[in-house]
């Protein structure tokens, strides 16, 4: 799994949409293998992520659990704290 795909799931407030788009975007670019792709390809890379989008947003609206919706700034110190053990440095802040 790609790191940089976050969770988008159960959060208050909701993913929206360009959260959903760049999830998207960072799985067509790890399946293809292109970063950014030739004016050939450019097309298809870009339907790959409307459709990657749909059926993403259709699955978050789709989903359903009882657990508590989590929140973002706590899920975000937490993956700084982890980050700053694992490498070693002093963690962000903002």
């Amino acid at each position: 799994m790609c790191r940089n795909i976050k969770t988008l799931y159960n959060f208050d407030p909701p993913a929206g949409e360009k959260e959903i788009q760049d999830a998207a975007l960072q799985f067509v670019r790890k399946v293809s293998g292109y970063r950014k792709p030739s004016r050939a390809n450019e097309e298809v890379f870009l339907r790959g992520v409307a459709e990657i989008t749909s059926a993403t947003m259709r699955l978050l609206n789709d989903l359903k659990t009882t657990a508590p919706k989590r929140n973002r700034e706590l899920e975000v110190a937490r993956a700084r704290s982890r980050a700053a053990k694992r490498f070693g440095t002093e963690p962000l802040t903002t």
